[in-house]
Formats: structure tokens, C-alpha cells, sequence
């Protein structure tokens, strides 16, 4: 079992950014991989990226490909979402995910979830 506690999540203006961390206990992450999702009001759940911790291979939805980055500090356990040019359609709660295999698009395939930071972006 993995705990999962997100920060970072604030109120900004278009274009500016946010780095959300994600900070894991309870085991390390060292095999597995850790997810992003998002979820807007009235919206489902929607992938953002992912990282497979032992290489830092990344992997993006289209929305946010060139603008988020994903990264991760094994010492710390901790995983990052640099989010830079931000869209009023990037408001929602930003949820990470961790899993013991690696990274992965679908939510189903992380049993492990943080409780989610808030991101509004506003004109």
C-alpha cells in the first residue's frame, strides 16, 4: 500500500504555471510507475501523464504534450507536474497515482490515488 499526498494546486492566471508534487510512503516506487489525472466539474477523469520511476520515461495526453512535464525525485519519493502555459481548461482537481509496474494511461490500472489539489486558471 502506497500513501499519496498531492501540493502545489493553487489559483493562477492564464499562462502563468504551477509544479504539483506528489509525495509517496508506505513503500518506494522504485518499480513502478506514477500517473496524473484530472478531473473538471461536470467532467470524468481524464489522464494527464505518467512516469515509469526507474527509467523517468514519460508519457502524455495530447492536451497538455509541450506544455506539462513530469518528473520525479527517487531520493524523496516524490513526483512532480510542472504545468507552464496554463489554459482555462486545465481547471480541475489534479489527482496523482502511483502503481507497482509501471507508467500507464488508464486509471484503472493505479490502486493507489492521492486525494487530489485543486487548479484553477482563470483570464
Amino acid at each position: 500500500q502506497v500513501n499519496l499526498v498531492e501540493s502545489g494546486g493553487g489559483s493562477v492566471q492564464a499562462g502563468d504555471s504551477l509544479r504539483l508534487s506528489c509525495v509517496a510512503s508506505g513503500r518506494t516506487l522504485s518499480y513502478g510507475g506514477m500517473g496524473w489525472f484530472r478531473q473538471a466539474p461536470g467532467k470524468e477523469r481524464e489522464f494527464v501523464g505518467a512516469i515509469r520511476w526507474s527509467s523517468g520515461n514519460t508519457i502524455y495526453a495530447n492536451s497538455v504534450k509541450g506544455r506539462f512535464t513530469i518528473s520525479r525525485d527517487d531520493a524523496k519519493n516524490t513526483g512532480y507536474l510542472q504545468m507552464n502555459s496554463l489554459k482555462l481548461e486545465d481547471t480541475a482537481i489534479y489527482y496523482c497515482a502511483a502503481n507497482e509496474y509501471g507508467s500507464s494511461s488508464l486509471s484503472i490500472d493505479y490502486p493507489n490515488w492521492g486525494q487530489g489539489t485543486q487548479v484553477i486558471v482563470s483570464s
